[in-house]
């Protein structure tokens, strides 16, 4: 390659001023296709020590991006969440019943997993266990309903009207009795309710609630 004076560089740099198609002569071009490669050289280099030096950022961001994306908070579940979980019918007692999806609630705690609680339709059965037996209940954790620990697994329940919430195994056997609360400042209730509450939630059946926190 031959020697570039200051002269030169100058004339060069004029040259790319003007462009080549003001100046297109075979000196200004050979000056401008040298100047290039003066130029993108460095250029080329300054750009692989930035992505060497990126790449392994962008990497530890791809590693640990599903991670972040698979956590999960404690929330109540949404009507989209509660209609993916909770199941058309429920076994309760030798036979099933239709589940109220309209009157379902539940919630989720930060490990993902699931309490979910909605009204059936209880008509099927005995005045008996209609006195009692209301709704589902199926949880994946431990809970503490009311001062009383219930394991995970599923259940029936109720609001009696006698003051009492009871959640029975599916074979109709008492597993948690405890007293529920009435709210006498619930202006509009409903059939059943979620409500947070501190580390908990209450769960509402028209006025009267309960307790309910995991373990």
């Amino acid at each position: 390659m031959p020697k570039t004076s200051a002269v030169s560089i100058r004339r060069t740099a004029q040259g790319l001023a003007l462009g080549v198609s003001d100046c297109d002569c075979a000196w200004c071009l050979e000056r401008i296709e040298f100047a290039a490669v003066l130029i993108l050289k460095p250029l080329g280099a300054i750009a692989m020590r930035i992505c060497f030096r990126i790449s392994p950022l962008l990497l530890i961001f791809a590693l640990a991006a599903p991670a972040f994306c698979q956590q999960k908070s404690r929330h109540v579940l949404s009507s989209d969440e509660l209609k993916k979980a909770t199941p058309s019918e429920y076994f309760f007692r030798g036979q099933k019943a239709p589940v109220q999806l309209r009157n379902a609630v539940g919630f989720q705690l930060a490990d993902g997993k699931m309490v979910l609680a909605a009204l059936v339709d209880a008509s099927g059965y005995s005045t008996a266990i209609q006195q009692k037996y209301q709704g589902m209940l199926i949880t994946e954790a431990q809970l503490n309903i009311g001062g009383s620990s219930l394991p995970a697994g599923q259940y029936g329940f109720g609001f009696t009207s006698d003051g009492k919430f009871m959640v029975m195994d599916v074979g109709n056997n008492d597993v948690v009795s405890t007293s529920s609360q009435a709210d006498a400042a619930v202006q509009h209730a409903v059939p059943l309710k979620l409500v947070e509450d501190g580390d908990g939630y209450k769960l509402y059946a028209g006025k009267n609630w309960v307790g309910i926190k995991a373990e």
